[in-house]
């Protein structure tokens, strides 16, 4: 029988879960075996999957979960060298060249584990079966904008944490604005097409932010491209890849510019095709931005887990999308698992 263990996130600010109770009752009814681990963090509740009837199991013990289980976690494992056995279901951001990766490649090789990257799960198409990208890019525009906001202040961007609901996010980040007494700034959105791109011109179009929407037509230049310079926010959500231009390069942090706040939503600063390679590294829910200029002012958002900041909403959504798949998992060699796999091996034997 097919086994799916639903793990604990190990990882500070993650509080959502791939797996909805309803769909872990469609899990079971189609005779997957569903474990869930406990969790402290989870958006939500336990009760729920315990009614679904799945089975408990303590909170992080999926390093003992019978070997031929299937452990599903979302964000990235506890980097602690060891080998890995299991087939694992996550993001392992492993695939692009991220020094990371190279390490969690590594502990596949010695455990004779698998990957399937949640990133790598799409149709016969190439387009990605589940994302998040709507939520992160949502919630990118509002820390970037928090960021501007707190320029208007003479400072720095405090920490940021989790809201009940996009309501209350809005809530805050209005009353946030209108203290500044500024007018609201201008935003360009690069991938305004695409899930991230959507949410965060949504979001700032909720705040009455004036959004320029970019896509591939208007980025196939290659570059440079002075127009970013021009806006007071840049929403970067296109994620690196091989051929992706480099729309605001080093010499932009002493160049003439109305841009003071850039939210890589994407936010890939270890892969070597970073297309905002004015930073170097992600930032986190205590120190959202890094200050990469000061005359006049720039930062960079980059937080990696942006939809956690409305976990309730994020998980529903990326649940409902990827549960087609999750049905399918007693056939791992094939569709969007077969395709995966083949992403893991490629890489792995590197």
């Amino acid at each position: 029988m097919t086994h799916l263990w639903v793990r604990a996130e190990q990882r500070p600010n993650e509080d959502r879960v791939g797996l909805t109770p309803a769909g872990a009752k469609a899990l079971l009814d189609a005779g997957i075996r569903v474990t869930v681990e406990d969790s402290r963090s989870r958006a939500i509740p336990l009760q729920g999957y315990i009614d679904a009837g799945c089975e408990i199991a303590a909170e992080n013990s999926w390093p003992d979960a019978p070997r031929d289980a299937i452990i599903f976690g979302l964000k990235e494992l506890p980097e602690d060298g060891s080998p890995l056995p299991h087939r694992h279901i996550m993001f392992g951001h492993a695939f692009k060249g991220q020094h990371s990766g190279k390490e969690l490649l590594r502990r596949f090789r010695e455990g004779g584990g698998t990957l399937y990257d949640l990133e790598y799960l799409v149709d016969e198409t190439g387009r990605r079966v589940a994302a998040f990208g709507y939520w992160a890019g949502y919630a990118g525009a509002a820390v970037t904008l928090k960021a501007w906001a707190a320029q208007q202040r003479g400072e720095v961007c405090g920490p940021v944490g989790v809201y009940k609901n996009k309501d209350a996010l809005l809530s805050d980040l209005e009353e946030e604005l209108d203290a500044s007494g500024a007018d609201r700034p201008t935003a360009i959105v690069i991938g305004a097409l695409g899930r991230v791109g959507t949410g965060a011109a949504d979001l700032c179009e909720a705040m009455g932010v004036t959004v320029t929407k970019w896509d591939i037509k208007e980025t196939a230049s290659g570059g440079p491209f002075p127009e970013i310079l021009n806006h007071d926010l840049f929403l970067n959500c296109i994620f690196a890849r091989p051929g992706t231009p480099v729309f605001v390069p080093q010499d932009a942090l002493q160049a003439d510019r109305k841009l003071t706040a850039i939210g890589d939503v994407a936010c890939d600063p270890d892969s070597d095709y970073n297309p905002v390679p004015v930073y170097s590294r992600a930032t986190t829910w205590d120190a959202p931005v890094l200050r990469v200029a000061n005359a006049p002012v720039l930062d960079v958002m980059a937080i990696d887990n942006l939809p956690s900041m409305l976990p309730a909403e994020s998980s529903e959504d990326y649940a409902d999308q990827l549960l087609a798949s999750l049905l399918t998992l007693s056939d791992l060699n094939a569709g969007v698992w077969g395709r995966a796999k083949a992403v893991f091996d490629e890489h792995v034997a590197g």
